[in-house]
C-alpha cells in the first residue's frame, strides 16, 4: 500500500482580496510523479509555497508526515560570493563531510587515548565509517561531476566562484544541489526554464528514474508528459486530479469540460424552474407548503460556477516602416567579459529572415544578443546596421521590485495613449482587469512576460531580438506568440531551447556550437 507523504485539506488562500483557490484538497502519495498545470496566474507556484511553508494558507492544512524531506527549486535565488561551484554543490552532503571530520579527528587522538577511551573511540569510528560507506560518500565527487555535465554546469567551470553567476545559472546550481540532495519530494517550479536541448533530455531521464515523489510545475508539455504519472489540474480556484501523463489529461479534461457545461446549464434551467415557482406562489396560502418545500431545495444546490474560459492572448507584431535589405552585417566580432567567448565570427541578417540561436547553456547566446543591441561593448570585430532598422529586444532575464502596475508601466513608456488604449493592449495580450491594477512584483512569471510581450508589441520596430520569450508562458500563450511570430513581416533572431516553438516559421537555424570549431 503507498504511504501519504502530504495531506492537504480545506486549503483556501487569498492575494489582498482577489481569491486564489478555495477548498483544496489532495494526498501526495510515495513514487508519485506530479504535473501541476494551469494557466498563468492560477496559482501554480503559490500551491508549492504553501507546501513547503514559505507563504500560510489563509484557511485549511498542509500536513506533512515525519521526517519527510522536501526540496524546493525556486526561480530566484541569492548566493554568496566567496564559495566555488564546487563547494556549494558539496553542501549537499554536508552531514556526511562532518562526519569523516570527526573521523580524521578521532585517529589523532586515538594514539594518545587510554585503554577505556580508545575503545569508545574505536567504536565511534567504525560506526562513521559504516555510515559513510551506506551513504556512498566516497562517490560523492563523482556524483557532483555526473549531475554538473547533465545540467550543464562543468561548462562554468567548478571552481568558479557562485557569485559570478547569472540569474539562470544560479537556478541551474540549486536544480543541481537538491538533485544530489534526492529528498523524498521534489518541488520543482519550470525546471527547464535555463536548460538548452541536450540538457533537458537528461534531466528528463533523470526524473524517469527518480526513485521518490516530485511535483513538477513546466510549460514544456512534452518534457512533462515523458516524467509525469498523475496531474494536478488548478483552474477556475479549484484543483482536480487525474490519473496519467499529460496527453491522457488532455483528453480526459475536454471531455470532462463538456460534462460540466452540460451540467452547469441543466442546473441553472432547474434553479431557474424554482425560482420562477416561489415568486409565483409567494402570496398564495394555498401552495405555500409546496412553495417552502422548493425554498428549501433551491437553498440546498450546490450551485456549480459557471465555466469561464480565461482571455486567450491575441499578439500581433506590425512593422513601423520597412528597413533596406540589410538588417545586420557582422564582421570578424568577438563577444565576451574580459576574454572571448569563441573565435571571431561574421554573417549578415537580411530583411526577413527569421533565425533561431541554439547551443548549450553558458555557450554565449544572451551575450551575443546584448552586444547586438550594444548592451555589451564587442572585444573585437564591427557591426554595421542598415538604414531605418529599428530593434526590439526581449532580455531573457528581468525582474521588477517596484510597486508599478502594468497600467502604470505601459503609460510611463507610451504617454500620448489614452487610458482605454492601454487597457486594450494588456487585454490583448491576455491581461484581465484584475492583473492590469495588481502591482508588477506579485504577478506570476507568465503573467510578467505577457505584460512585456504586450511592451514589445507597442515598440516602433522592425526586427524583434527575442531572447528565451517563452520561458514561464503557459502553452496557450506560447501557441499564440509563436503564431504571430510566423505572421510577422518583419525580421526575427529567437533564442529558445524549444525547436517545437519555433520550427514552423523560422528560415535558418544558428547552432554557437559550430561557431566554436
Amino acid at each position: 500500500m503507498l504511504m501519504s507523504i502530504v495531506n492537504v485539506e480545506k486549503v483556501t488562500h487569498y492575494f489582498g482580496d482577489k481569491l486564489v483557490f478555495k477548498d483544496i484538497d489532495f494526498r501526495l502519495l510515495n513514487k508519485e510523479r506530479v504535473g501541476l498545470v494551469g494557466p498563468n496566474g492560477a496559482g501554480k507556484s503559490t500551491l508549492l509555497k504553501i507546501l513547503t511553508g514559505h507563504i500560510l494558507p489563509d484557511h485549511g492544512t498542509v500536513d506533512w508526515q515525519p521526517n519527510i524531506q522536501a526540496g524546493y527549486l525556486e526561480q530566484q535565488v541569492d548566493l554568496t560570493s566567496g564559495q566555488s561551484i564546487r563547494d556549494y554543490l558539496r553542501s549537499a552532503f554536508r552531514s556526511l563531510f562532518e562526519a569523516e571530520q570527526e573521523m580524521l579527528k578521532l585517529s589523532d587522538q586515538m594514539g594518545a587515548c587510554g585503554t577505556e577511551e580508545l575503545e569508545k573511540a574505536l567504536n565511534r569510528f567504525a560506526k562513521l565509517q559504516e555510515l559513510l560507506e551506506q551513504q556512498d560518500f566516497y562517490q560523492v565527487d563523482p556524483k557532483i561531476e555526473e549531475i554538473s555535465n547533465g545540467l550543464g554546469i562543468s561548462a562554468l567551470g567548478l571552481e568558479t566562484d557562485v557569485g559570478q553567476l547569472s540569474g539562470g545559472q544560479r537556478t541551474k546550481l540549486l536544480l543541481a544541489k537538491l538533485l544530489l540532495e534526492e529528498p523524498d519530494v521534489l518541488l520543482l517550479d519550470e525546471p527547464t526554464n535555463y536548460l538548452d536541448f541536450d540538457h533537458i533530455e537528461w534531466l528528463k531521464d533523470y526524473l524517469k528514474n527518480y526513485p521518490n515523489s516530485f511535483i513538477l510545475i513546466s510549460h514544456d508539455t512534452a518534457f512533462m508528459n515523458e516524467v509525469v504519472n498523475v496531474i494536478y489540474h488548478l483552474e477556475h480556484k479549484n484543483l482536480t486530479r487525474y490519473i496519467g501523463n499529460y496527453q491522457k489529461f488532455v483528453e480526459t479534461y475536454e471531455f470532462r469540460k463538456q460534462q460540466i457545461h452540460i451540467a452547469y446549464n441543466r442546473q441553472q434551467a432547474e434553479i431557474e424552474k424554482l425560482e420562477t415557482y416561489i415568486s409565483k406562489n409567494k402570496v398564495r396560502s394555498s401552495t405555500s407548503k409546496q412553495e417552502k418545500a422548493r425554498e428549501k431545495k433551491l437553498a440546498k444546490i450546490e450551485r456549480i460556477e459557471k465555466p469561464v474560459s480565461l482571455p486567450k492572448p491575441r499578439f500581433s507584431f506590425q512593422v513601423s516602416n520597412r528597413p533596406a535589405s540589410l538588417i545586420v552585417e557582422v564582421n570578424q566580432l568577438e563577444v565576451g567579459y574580459e576574454e572571448s567567448l569563441f573565435p571571431p565570427f561574421s554573417f549578415t541578417l537580411k530583411r526577413g529572415e527569421k533565425v533561431a540561436i541554439t547551443g548549450h547553456n553558458g555557450i554565449g547566446k544572451s551575450t551575443t544578443l546584448k552586444t547586438l543591441m550594444g548592451e555589451l561593448e564587442p572585444l573585437g570585430g564591427k557591426i554595421k546596421f542598415g538604414q531605418y532598422v529599428k530593434p526590439a529586444y526581449f532580455a531573457q532575464e528581468w525582474s521588477i521590485t517596484s510597486e508599478q502596475t502594468p497600467m502604470d508601466y505601459i503609460w510611463s513608456l507610451h504617454q500620448s495613449m489614452t487610458q482605454k488604449e492601454v487597457r486594450q493592449a494588456l487585454a490583448r495580450a491576455g491581461l484581465r482587469t484584475e492583473h492590469i491594477f495588481q502591482p508588477m512584483k506579485s504577478l506570476s512569471g507568465g503573467e510578467q512576460t505577457r505584460v512585456r510581450i504586450g511592451e514589445l508589441i507597442l515598440e516602433k520596430s522592425n526586427w524583434l531580438i527575442l531572447d528565451e520569450p517563452t520561458n514561464h508562458l503557459d502553452v496557450q500563450a506560447k501557441e499564440s506568440l509563436s503564431e504571430a511570430l510566423k505572421k510577422y513581416e518583419g525580421t526575427v533572431v529567437v533564442v529558445s531551447h524549444e525547436p517545437e516553438f519555433y520550427k514552423s516559421w523560422v528560415t535558418q537555424v544558428w547552432n554557437m556550437e559550430h561557431w566554436r570549431l
